[in-house]
């Protein structure tokens, strides 16, 4: 087994990713659809019942996020006397701080206390790679979790979460997501799929925790300072985990081990540009929702903001503050909005709900 390779700066994630790309670039003599085609057809191994269990689980997550919102979540709110707008929302962050935690969790225990190594060895994601190779158990499960719930995560995002300015981003983070889970499953790149996942699953973990408590510290008419001052201790932790797993571990540990490592390992590794370009995007996006962060902190230092929120959150009162009334010819708001409804996306749920 290879000594562990010490962990790239960003100037050599740069340099070599770039040669390893160009390099790539240039081998290629035949990419087009009918090389994608034949790679396709040697390389890919999903079963049919496979994929289906996978769907019946994501049916089952929302038939379950139904259940504990209805039964759970929701009663939960109204015993505490939460303020409309917040037992609106509050159900939300409560499903996804549960499941979030439970697989976050899951991916530290496979990386942490099983022999695999990939954390601490990055490039060894590849180690051994064959073509249709089993899948371990453990690893199978949890991508069986994941994609599933971001197959369900799709369709909650349309119908069932509350609209934000960045929800269409968020809808295509779970399309390009799930690609990558069905993708890496498809084709076997498992191992670099669980080191992903876990990268990505503490910042919401923190995110929905700070939400939770932002919701409850104003409950039965009365302010919880208690709460106030976790959610601000949240957001400084949630803040410097998403620059430190999303913009520095996740590129210098996976991005590197699949543009440049990777080549060394399986010299013909299948769809080696269009994996790449699906774990772009997502760095793409991770910059620009810590593009929010940054404004968040922004408006804290210079005195716009005195208690945390969610940034993204469409507030009508905030906006009226803001800007003022709409002159004529300006757009109008939605009369939904005006007589204090929740607005879901393309639903609209009365906040006494």
């Amino acid at each position: 087994m290879p000594r562990p390779e010490p962990m790239p700066g960003y100037g050599q994630l740069l340099q070599r990713g770039y040669q390893s790309l160009a390099g790539a670039v240039r081998s290629c003599t035949d990419c087009g659809w009918e090389l994608s085609r034949r790679t396709w057809a040697e390389n890919a191994s999903l079963a049919w019942s496979e994929t289906l269990l996978c769907l019946l689980c994501a049916i089952g997550w929302t038939l379950l996020r139904r259940a504990a919102s209805g039964c759970l979540f929701r009663p939960f709110g109204e015993w505490c006397n939460l303020q409309p707008k917040d037992a609106a929302k509050m159900p939300e962050s409560a499903w996804k701080l549960l499941f979030y935690t439970l697989s976050w969790s899951y991916s530290a225990y496979l990386l942490f206390f099983t022999e695999y190594p990939f954390f601490h060895d990055p490039p060894s994601v590849f180690y051994g790679w064959e073509k249709g190779m089993d899948v371990p158990t453990d690893i199978g499960i949890a991508y069986l979790l994941q994609g599933s719930f971001y197959g369900h995560s799709i369709y909650a995002t349309v119908y069932m979460d509350s609209w934000r300015r960045d929800s269409i981003v968020m809808l295509i983070h779970h399309v390009v997501t799930l690609m990558l889970i069905v993708f890496s499953y498809t084709f076997r790149f498992h191992n670099v799929g669980i080191l992903v996942l876990f990268l990505h699953d503490i910042s919401d973990v923190q995110l929905e925790f700070t939400k939770l408590n932002v919701y409850f510290k104003h409950r039965g008419g009365i302010y919880h300072r208690l709460n106030d001052v976790i959610s601000d201790l949240g957001c400084l932790t949630f803040s410097i985990s998403w620059f430190w797993f999303r913009l520095y571990w996740f590129p210098l540990k996976v991005l590197y081990a699949t543009c440049h490592t990777s080549l060394q390992s399986v010299p013909n590794i299948p769809f080696y540009f269009f994996f790449n370009a699906l774990l772009f995007a997502l760095t793409l996006m991770n910059v620009y929702w810590f593009l929010y962060i940054v404004l968040f902190v922004a408006k804290v230092l210079t005195g716009q903001m005195q208690e945390v929120n969610d940034v993204r959150e469409y507030d009508l009162e905030e906006s009226e503050k803001t800007t003022g009334p709409r002159k004529v010819g300006e757009l109008q708001l939605p009369k939904s909005w005006k007589e204090g409804k929740h607005l879901k996306n393309g639903l609209i749920k009365d906040k006494r709900l």
